[in-house]
């Protein structure tokens, strides 16, 4: 019987965790969060900049071109991305898509919740997204994003 009960109490002590054991994990942990976290700050807000440049492509490719196969031109500047939405025009575009050229009907918008910004020169569309600050112009993250420099 004593044989017995000391095999049990090497048993139940051998699960355990010793509280050094545990330490040497938690300092372990530590240490590589202080290595990971540094490279992980920041790219929260790039990823941000890389969805944008999804998104600007994605309308371009996407709704402004089928706007254009359908009536031959791009909307104007003054019309703006609203006419992918809505038809500006029924007479300058006949030919305008019933339901629009976005799915569910809504304009679609920055990482930051901002309207892009669409221009037409003479065929030559660039659409720009204010970044981070809602503000013309910015530096680093608060650059603005112009589809033209998207990778």
């Amino acid at each position: 019987m004593q044989i017995l009960i000391k095999r049990q109490k090497t048993r139940f002590f051998k699960k355990a965790f010793s509280l050094i054991e545990l330490m040497i994990v938690i300092v372990i942990l530590g240490l590589l969060a202080a290595m990971v976290m540094p490279s992980l700050t920041g790219k929260g807000e790039e990823a941000k900049r890389n969805l944008v440049c999804v998104q600007m492509k994605s309308v371009y490719n996407g709704a402004l071109d089928m706007f254009k196969i359908n009536n031959s031109i791009y909307p104007t500047t003054e019309e703006g991305l609203e006419a992918l939405v809505k038809n500006p025009d029924a007479e300058k575009y006949p030919n305008y898509s019933m339901s629009g050229y976005f799915k569910d009907g809504k304009m679609p918008k920055d990482s930051w919740s901002n309207n892009f910004i669409y221009l037409n020169d003479d065929g030559k569309i660039e659409i720009i997204s204010l970044g981070a600050d809602k503000k013309e112009g910015g530096k680093d993250e608060a650059a603005d994003i112009k589809m033209s420099e998207c990778k």
